[in-house]
């Protein structure tokens, strides 16, 4: 059962609503068996990849939900559309749409703070942060990777773009900085082979060739049998999801339609609203309902 969010008005503790942490596995859906099918986010970072109706946006948002209940996160989200994750607007402490600009300034900052949190752990002589740090874990969502790197603004703003991306996978789980890039352009030039590799999770959703699935999976999955161009358009959300250390494994993804996903966010919303006002120097208290 979730923990309850517990907050202090100054005439003793008052009970909110339950919430997530980030530190627990991430409901997405249901394996091939019909069990619920979780996965540890925390310390890894994740690649969505899929043609439109595949299963990305339903797994980016079941992420970000859980993300946006867990008060140990921030979020940071990016969205060229604004409306793929502009419902979690409010629960973000930055929501960056069409600018490349505005997205290069944001990563940059993620970077400032990532090297001085390093800093931290190097003087506290830890390899990573831990739950009870005085700072939060950081959700990075991307929705349509390709707007930021292929698409918009001077080619060496976007080449600036995936540096500081690959930068930010490379060396941000340690210190809880969690990255979920989504999408549905899965090329060599949209994911690179050295930016795939660094993502523990990685979920093909149908592709339209054995080799976009590749790109995504891992070189050689479909000459082994794995490959998301054989699942049946008629079966949308069904993909392949891979671990840095696994095999792929078939799973059907959560949907969370429009409305759900709004009334997740305005709770969520107000929770942080909660603890930004009455706990501004402290993380929220939680306790187990």
């Amino acid at each position: 059962m979730a923990p309850i969010l517990t907050a202090d008005n100054g005439n003793g503790p008052v009970d909110l609503g339950p919430v997530l942490s980030i530190f627990d596995p991430v409901h997405i859906g249901l394996d091939e068996y019909g069990h619920a099918k979780r996965v540890p986010l925390i310390y890894r970072n994740m690649l969505i990849g899929g043609e439109p109706g595949s299963g990305k946006s339903g797994l980016l948002n079941a992420v970000v939900a859980h993300a946006a209940l867990s008060l140990d996160c921030r979020l940071v989200l990016f969205d060229g559309k604004r409306v793929e994750l502009g419902q979690w607007r409010r629960c973000a402490d930055a929501f960056v749409g069409p600018s490349l600009d505005q997205a290069l300034l944001v990563l940059r900052k993620l970077q400032m703070m990532m090297d001085a949190r390093y800093d931290y752990l190097e003087e506290c002589e830890r390899r990573k942060t831990i739950p009870e740090d005085v700072f939060r874990a950081y959700l990075v969502a991307l929705d349509e990777l390709a707007y930021y790197t292929a698409t918009i603004g001077k080619k060496t703003d976007r080449d600036e773009f995936s540096m500081l991306l690959r930068d930010l996978v490379a060396r941000g789980r340690a210190v809880g900085i969690i990255v979920i890039a989504a999408t549905q352009r899965p090329s060599s030039d949209i994911i690179p082979t050295s930016l795939r590799d660094l993502f523990a999770w990685r979920y093909a959703g149908r592709c339209t060739n054995d080799s976009s699935s590749d790109i995504v999976l891992g070189h050689g999955w479909a000459q082994k049998g794995w490959s998301a161009n054989t699942i049946s358009p008629n079966n949308p959300g069904a993909g392949l999801l891979i671990s840095e250390s696994g095999s792929p494994e078939l799973i059907k993804v959560a949907y969370l339609d429009d409305r759900t996903c709004a009334a997740i966010a305005a709770y969520a919303a107000d929770l942080r609203a909660v603890v930004r006002d009455n706990m501004p120097t402290g993380k929220p208290v939680l306790v187990a309902a």
